[in-house]
């Protein structure tokens, strides 16, 4: 009986997985999240970029910015935001995600918003991202970014992050869009509930394959970053993965696997990251000029 169990309750982890994966690739899908500047390069459609956003596009974890920010405009109390610096600390010290506890305090995150407006949250996410968030991206890491929209790639941030949020952060970089986790709505109000559960794990490589169907990318052309093992599966599903500041597990398997690593924790210069192959020679001319500011900087 425990077996069978044990089986139910994998098969509905899987289904909201894939829930979530669906919901957050029909988000990004959306013509009002798609970035509006114009490439440098002429359009390359079959080929895009993926990049994990906590510890690996920005230091340390999103949403704690994000409670911060809720926090100063009332939304929970300074008992409530402890559980979100304890986490944070765990995070920028360890560099290693707890499941249990991303999504007790991502959901905790969503429940605040219940009967709030997508208006407003957003109107106040742009806020936040200004105040918290603009200082904290890792220009190693922008810079692989802007490699690859220099190619005329198509570039995603893929978050648990609150998809309203993360496309927030993927505009103000200069990005294509992003995949989040998609929160209910009901006439443009917060429920206080996910659509099917957070965008963490496997629900991550579900959400790459449905926007790459949709999109029309060949999966094999597209590349993904991350520093967690928890994203193994989305980094799974591209024909380039790197490792981005990983934490032990994610170096494990980036070196068991041959997966490219780059840390920029150790102070090594843009200019040094090298060029991932599934980039041609046109790049180089964005990587150095990132490498050059970066150095000026």
């Amino acid at each position: 009986m425990s077996a069978w169990r044990g089986k139910d309750k994998s098969q509905e982890l899987e289904r909201l997985a894939t829930l979530a994966g669906e919901a957050s690739a029909e988000a990004a899908s959306s013509s009002a999240q798609l970035a509006t500047t114009v490439p440098p390069a002429p359009p390359d459609l079959t080929a895009g970029a993926f990049f994990d956003v906590d510890n690996t596009m920005m230091m340390g974890a999103s949403i704690f910015y994000f409670a911060r920010g809720l926090a100063a405009r009332k939304f929970f109390t300074s008992a409530d935001l402890a559980g979100f610096v304890w986490d944070q600390v765990k995070f920028r010290i360890g560099g290693r995600e707890n499941k249990a506890d991303i999504k007790t305090h991502r959901e905790r995150a969503l429940s605040f918003v219940a009967g709030r407006t997508v208006e407003e949250l957003t109107t106040m996410s742009e806020e936040i991202y200004d105040e918290l968030m603009a200082d904290k991206i890792w220009s190693g890491t922008r810079a692989l970014a802007q490699m690859h929209l220099d190619a005329g790639q198509r570039v995603w941030l893929v978050t648990a992050t609150p998809i309203e949020l993360a496309a927030i952060i993927s505009r103000r970089l200069g990005l294509t869009g992003a995949l989040g986790t998609v929160a209910e709505t009901k006439d443009g109000v917060y429920t206080g509930r996910l659509v099917g559960d957070m965008l963490h794990g496997r629900a991550k490589a579900h959400a790459v394959r449905a926007l790459a169907s949709r999109e029309g990318l060949n999966l094999k052309r597209c590349t993904a970053y991350s520093d967690s093992q928890n994203d193994v599966p989305m980094l799974s599903v591209v024909g380039t993965a790197v490792a981005v500041n990983p934490d032990s597990g994610l170096r494990d398997v980036a070196r068991a696997r041959g997966w490219e690593i780059r840390d920029f924790r150790t102070g090594r210069k843009a200019a040094r990251i090298g060029v991932p192959s599934v980039l041609g020679a046109g790049a180089v001319a964005g990587a150095v000029a990132a490498g050059m500011a970066y150095r000026r900087r």
